[in-house]
Parts: C-alpha cells; structure tokens; sequence
C-alpha cells in the first residue's frame, strides 16, 4: 500500500508539471506476480539467442549373430545327446539364433525316405530342447553305400524331410541364405567328389558374385586340408590319384570357386575340433566334425588349436569380428579364435 501511495504522489506531481498520458500508463500498477522492471520477453527465439540441440542420440548397438556349427552327428547315441545338452545349456545363458550341420546327418547309409524314422531318433529327439532353426548339408553317409556316398540319389530324401520338420532346413543339395549381414553357402562336397557339381559351379559363382553381406561363410562336409585320419582334399585316407576317394574334385571344387572369395570355410567328416593356421588361398578353415564322437589327430597341417573331443562351435559375428567358441561336451570353452575385418 505504501508503494501504491508513493507512485499516485509522483503521477500527481508529474501531471503537475504536464506530463502526457503515456507517463501515467508506464506508471500503472503490475499485475500480481510480475516484475514490472523486466520487459517480457519474445516467446520464440529473440536475436542473439542460442537454439537449444538436443542430445545426440548414442549409436546404435552392433548387431549379433549367434550360431552353432555341428557336424557329423547323426548317430543317435549317448554321446550325441551329450553334445545336444551342452548346446542347450550354451543357448540358454547366451542365446542361439539358429545352427548349421556339416553333413553325415544319419549313420550309416542316409534316410531310406523322407519318412525314414532315423529322422525321429537321430535329429528331432537329440534336439528337441533346442528350438532353432538347423541348416543342413550333405556327406557322403547321406548318400549311402555305408558311407562310399555312391548311391547318388540318396541325398533327396534328406532334402524332402525339410517339408515335414519345423527345424530342418534344407531346400536343395546346394542352396543359400541369408541371415543379418552374413550369407552361407552351403555346397554339396559329395557330389564334388564324384565330379557330379556342374550346376553347383554355375549357382555358387554366381551367389557369391551377387552377394552385398558383410560376412560370406562357405559350409560343406569335407574339409580343404584335416590333421583327422581322412586328411586333406586331394589326398584323403593317404591316397591320390584316384578322384572319388582322394577328393580331388573336393579340392579342384573349393580352389576354384570358393577359397579366396568367402571370410570362412566349415566342414566336418574328420570327428574332431580344429582351427586350421593354414588358409585357402587366404579363406581361414575350421573343422567340427566331433557332435557325436571323435577319433584320433596328427600334426600334418599346422594348426591354432585342436582336440580329439566331443564338442561344438558357438560362433558370434558383429559387423567388424567373428568370434569362434570351441567347446566340448562338458561345456568348457576350449578355444577362442578372432576373425576381424
């Protein structure tokens, strides 16, 4: 009240000395709450001022792929089941998004048909606690003869059963796909063998070719070069000279359109864990052939690591790095092996 009291004495006095009306209003009570010594301000951005940035957003996460890599599993024994169960647990602490199989899927001469109840015990039971997708490709026990892979027309019934399983996966002898940024390629080596793989050259020169992934790994069941008892492509089981058994056209096959052109070659058909140091013309090479049991090693070819065990691969990729996990049927990792780009 006393402020009120003093302003009405200087606008009398003022008026007084003929002030105009504009003094009178620049000396009207503020309203409550306003400071009427500050001008208001503009309520967008006056000159001078600075816009407010936002925050940037954190970069995304780099996306993971986790996969396994079994091969030669089909034996419906103590042991697979033992692999089998060190995988689920494995998924279950740091998740799988799918697996793929190296071939030898059913001991010893394939499936007599897409019903073949093999099917039943060595596959669908032994991994009913995995609930993932299984990539498949074929060896030569697929193909039949008690493992010579001669009766060539064997192979479709393992191809058929992809139409009555929810998890098999595999729509042709040879075949693509696809999963985040890596494209497999999964071959036929049986059919490289006895030199039936005309097409298979054709359709592989041409995906690879084609392919924009990050990643490009090459899956088949024979190995380029194994310190197992078949040993290396051209010279399996010690011979050469004889294309079906040496695997010749296995080797002619991988140098010729593969090796060089992918970041990775898996196979399996030795039954043992290795890491190859020796390349494919700069492709790295890896063997997983032990899902259901193992037999012995040599010391032909150097090598980061292997072991005559049980086991499986884990295999986690990234944009820039591969990351493989060798582990055996207890669950301890054995070996760890770095791929960056």
């Amino acid at each position: 009240m006393q402020g009120w009291t003093m302003r009405r004495a200087l606008l009398l006095l003022l008026l007084a000395c003929g002030s105009d009306s504009t003094v009178e209003a620049s000396l009207a009570p503020a309203a409550p709450g306003v400071d009427a010594s500050t001008p208001p301000r503009d309520a967008g951005n006056g000159a001078g001022d600075k816009p407010k940035e936002d925050a940037a957003p954190p970069p995304p996460p780099d996306p993971e792929t986790r996969f396994l890599a079994i091969g030669d599993t089909g034996k419906g024994t103590a042991g697979q089941q033992a692999v089998a169960d060190a995988m689920a647990a494995k998924c279950k602490v740091d998740r799988c998004d799918f697996a793929v199989m190296l071939g030898d899927n059913l001991y010893e001469s394939g499936a007599s048909s897409p019903d073949d109840p093999q099917f039943q015990t060595k596959f669908e039971a032994v991994y009913a606690a995995l609930p993932i997708d299984f990539y498949v490709v074929l060896g030569n026990h697929d193909y039949g003869g008690n493992g010579s892979g001669a009766e060539l027309g064997k192979g479709k019934n393992e191809v058929d059963y992809t139409s009555r399983s929810r998890k098999w996966k595999m729509p042709a002898a040879h075949y693509h796909f696809t999963k985040s940024d890596i494209e497999f390629f999964a071959l036929d080596t049986n059919l490289q063998m006895f030199g039936v793989d005309s097409a298979q050259k054709t359709d592989v020169d041409g995906w690879i070719a084609a392919s924009k992934a990050n990643w490009k790994i090459a899956l088949g069941h024979h190995p380029y070069k194994s310190n197992g008892p078949h040993g290396n492509a051209g010279s399996y089981d010690g011979l050469s000279g004889i294309p079906i058994v040496s695997g010749s056209g296995v080797k002619s096959f991988l140098e010729g359109h593969v090796c060089g052109k992918v970041d990775l070659y898996l196979a399996g058909h030795d039954h043992s864990m290795q890491w190859l140091n020796e390349t494919c013309m700069g492709t790295p090479l890896a063997v997983s052939g032990a899902a259901a049991e193992f037999t012995t090693l040599g010391t032909k070819n150097a090598t980061a690591f292997q072991a005559a065990v049980r086991g499986f691969m884990y295999i986690t990729v990234k944009k820039k790095q591969l990351v493989a996990e060798l582990i055996d049927e207890s669950g301890t990792t054995l070996h760890r092996e770095t791929l960056n780009k």
